[in-house]
């Protein structure tokens, strides 16, 4: 018996910079999840994914994951995922280095 599939986001890395970045529906890059194209059919997703790659002067390491559909958009379920959605661990610069008082990055 075969797996049922589970809901899925594009995920890879901008090129240039580095920062984690989703592919939403409407084919852009964004920096974060929560406006991430959730997809629940795994034809579309391999689409999406296939899509993706092929985009390589704009990002590398493209793949599909695991995510869940939440009040504000998709969500992570894999705790990688959400480490992902956080930025560098290395030092605060980046989103780390942002405060609550200094709104969302952007």
């Amino acid at each position: 018996m075969s797996r049922r599939f589970t809901p899925k986001v594009v995920t890879a890395n901008a090129l240039i910079e580095g920062d984690v970045v989703y592919l939403t529906e409407d084919d852009r890059w964004s920096r974060h999840h929560h406006e991430a194209e959730l997809i629940e059919d795994e034809a579309h997703a391999q689409m999406r994914l296939l899509s993706a790659q092929a985009q390589h002067l704009l990002v590398v390491g493209a793949y599909l994951a695991d995510a869940k559909a939440g009040p504000n958009g998709p969500e992570p379920t894999h705790f990688r995922e959400t480490f992902r959605t956080r930025g560098p661990s290395n030092y605060a610069h980046g989103k780390q280095a942002k405060t609550p008082k200094d709104g969302p990055h952007v």
